[in-house]
């Protein structure tokens, strides 16, 4: 089905919804319900009633109920006068009908059966056939206008398709991506935590979840070392003048309140290219340096909506693998190349396949939005689309979708289940060098203003964390899980064999533990299993007399009678290859 279809039949559902609503709770006032990538939703405005999941099934049984009398969506164009007559206590409405009619637009109503809704159109033609297979899914609250100096509203989040079959898949996926759900799995695998006392959007790691994100950290340096890259590091706080003087001040929306500090006003760095800039400029740069990379895995801080974070997937809080390479104008093609080539390889490590290019450029309908020569935007959007078409990858456009400073290449990766997540991130920046007078000598002793390219792989390190978890389900390969293998010991004699083992084990680094509780083998075995360690020896008189141990893989496989320097060999080439198991 044609996108268009699928949200009008969507958008029709929604109104099916608020009927249901009203008739089941008529003091309810209604506000929008539009379509969504997944589904729909509506908000309301229940007043005291509170409405949840368990409502769910009287509310689908009355939707199924009324459907059947829903033969079209008759339009009726209205006055102002009339569509407020229509709403007149439900603020909400009348709010959106000023808004409308203060456009000069046509006041439209759809009605269907005995339900008439404020709505601008697109809807199913025969709503009585078409809308049958549909699933309400969640309640959230949600501010209306998306305000939180507005009332809390409650949103009904639910999906609708054209077939039996597409709903049912819709939802085993649903079911599978709960069970992956990294906040589950986060708390279930003890590796982060949020705690109210510290604040909603300030994640904090545990043990084993730091030795994740640490290998991650410690893997992307690497990585960026071996093609060049430097690695600095630069305070969490600044003085505020340094971002009015990149311009973030003026344009950017998600900077923290600033504090006083002397008599000066600081800001926790919601970025850290003004910081990046200032090692630039610390002395004379020749044209032999560059390009010149730096890059610094940094955290940061940006003011996210109470209602918006999530998990470790939006946060306001969050380390970035990031870099900031400062290039010759005719070198900007070349790097962008290496660049994505970095990124082909991360996506490869981590078993990504599927993956597509989002090219930001400007609205040149609104050129005011921007800052810098229209011209350098020209170049600077022409060598983006240019770099991601040499390289053969699937690529949009997403215009005025820029940033005021230049124009960017998202990659964007599905997981296991099809979701698609953005992840690298290149931008081309003509406008800060200016800002910040960065500048280099060339062949002819002249000075010339290099470009920036602001460069993240991985992105945010904490989102990029809850990805892996989801498309893992929590089973880490060998190289990222915090704990590698446990060793089992079948009796209490078997003590001793077991500690000599991980004595070894520990002097090769593998991050290994001895389970030595005076609990039955297959407890120990299960509780391992649970948290999804890769490997666990088992140790008994056969390995002890033999200088083997037994395998069991956390997906049940069972390895016997393993020669001990053939399990560390394994461990190591599966490590060094970063394995996918």
């Amino acid at each position: 089905m044609e996108k268009q279809h699928l949200d009008n039949l969507r958008h029709s559902c929604a109104h099916l919804l608020a009927a249901a609503v009203m008739e089941l709770w008529p003091d309810t006032k209604r506000t929008i319900g539009p379509s969504i990538e997944d589904g729909f939703y509506y908000d309301f405005d229940f007043g005291a009633v509170k409405v949840s999941e368990a409502d769910f099934p009287a509310i689908e049984e009355k939707m199924h109920e009324l459907v059947k009398t829903w033969k079209t969506f008759e339009r009726s164009e209205v006055t102002k006068q009339e569509a407020l007559s229509a709403y007149k206590d439900n603020e909400y409405k009348k709010e959106l009908i000023e808004e409308f009619s203060g456009e000069n637009a046509t006041l439209t109503f759809y009605q269907s059966g005995t339900y008439s809704d404020l709505c601008r159109g697109g809807h199913s033609p025969h709503p009585n056939n078409d809308l049958k297979h549909f699933k309400l899914l969640s309640v959230a609250g949600a501010y209306w206008r998306g305000s939180e100096k507005n009332k809390m509203l409650t949103r009904i989040y639910g999906t609708c398709f054209p077939t039996r079959k597409e709903l049912d898949a819709y939802l085993e996926a649903q079911e599978e991506a709960k069970k992956r759900d990294h906040r589950k799995l986060g708390k279930e695998l003890e590796l982060f935590l949020v705690s109210q006392s510290v604040g909603a959007g300030f994640p904090l790691y545990m043990p084993k979840g730091f030795i994740v994100k640490r290998e991650l950290e410690r893997w992307i340096m690497d990585e960026k070392e071996s093609r060049g890259y430097q690695f600095v590091w630069t305070p969490h706080v600044a003085k505020s003048d340094l971002y009015k003087q990149s311009g973030h001040w003026q344009k950017y929306d998600a900077m923290m309140s600033p504090m006083k500090i002397d008599e000066d006003d600081y800001v926790v760095k919601p970025m850290n290219c003004p910081h990046h800039f200032q090692i630039y400029s610390e002395r004379p740069r020749s044209y032999r340096e560059l390009p010149l990379r730096i890059a610094e895995n940094a955290t940061v801080y940006r003011f996210e909506k109470a209602g918006e974070v999530n998990g470790l997937l939006r946060v306001r809080s969050l380390t970035q693998d990031d870099s900031h390479i400062f290039v010759r104008h005719s070198q900007i093609a070349e790097e962008i190349d290496r660049i994505l080539d970095l990124a082909m390889y991360v996506y490869k490590t981590f078993g990504f396949s599927d993956f597509k290019a989002r090219i930001s450029v400007r609205d040149t309908k609104n050129p005011d939005k921007y800052m810098g020569d229209p011209k350098n935007w020209d170049l600077a959007e022409r060598a983006l689309i240019d770099a991601v078409t040499k390289r053969g990858m699937p690529n949009f456009v997403g215009e005025g979708e820029a940033a005021f400073y230049g124009p960017k290449i998202d990659i964007v990766v599905k997981d296991a289940l099809g979701r698609e997540w953005q992840l690298t991130t290149c931008q081309l920046d003509f406008v800060q060098p200016e800002n910040f007078h960065l500048r280099y000598i060339d062949e002819e002793g002249k000075e010339q203003s290099p470009a920036v390219l602001h460069v993240a792989i991985l992105g945010s390190v904490d989102r990029f964390m809850a990805i892996l978890i989801e498309q893992y389900k929590g089973a880490f390969p060998l190289w990222l899980a915090p704990v590698q293998t446990v060793l089992i010991p079948i009796a209490e004699r078997h003590n001793e064999a077991v500690f000599s083992v991980l004595a070894k084990l520990k002097a090769m680094g593998i991050r290994a533990e001895a389970d030595t509780r005076s609990q039955p083998m297959q407890a120990k075995i299960r509780d391992h299993t649970l948290q999804k360690v890769p490997y666990l020896a088992i140790i008994g008189d056969t390995e002890v007399s033999g200088n083997t141990v037994s395998i069991r893989s956390r997906h049940g496989e069972n390895l016997k009678d393993i020669r001990l320097d053939d399990f560390f060999a394994k461990l190591k080439t599966e490590i060094e290859t970063k394995a996918i198991s």
